[in-house]
């Protein structure tokens, strides 16, 4: 199911607003997830602490301040 999902998306009609496809919304949002603290290639990337945090409205205004 998830092989058809995936291909189906590609054909053009499928889905009604190309939009929702997320590669084409190109937001430039930073995008996290765990581990907090990911190493990769010697350097470390950490989460910003007010996604790690749980208000919503922080959360919001920090991505508001990442969008384009």
């Amino acid at each position: 199911m998830i092989l058809i999902d995936c291909i189906s998306r590609q054909i053009p009609g499928v889905l009604v607003k190309k939009e929702s496809l997320e590669d084409e919304k190109g937001n430039g949002i930073p995008n996290y997830t765990r581990p907090q603290i990911f190493e990769y290639r010697g350097k470390k990337y950490k989460a910003p602490k007010v996604l790690l945090s749980g208000n919503h409205k922080k959360i919001y205004e920090w991505r508001k301040k990442y969008a384009k």
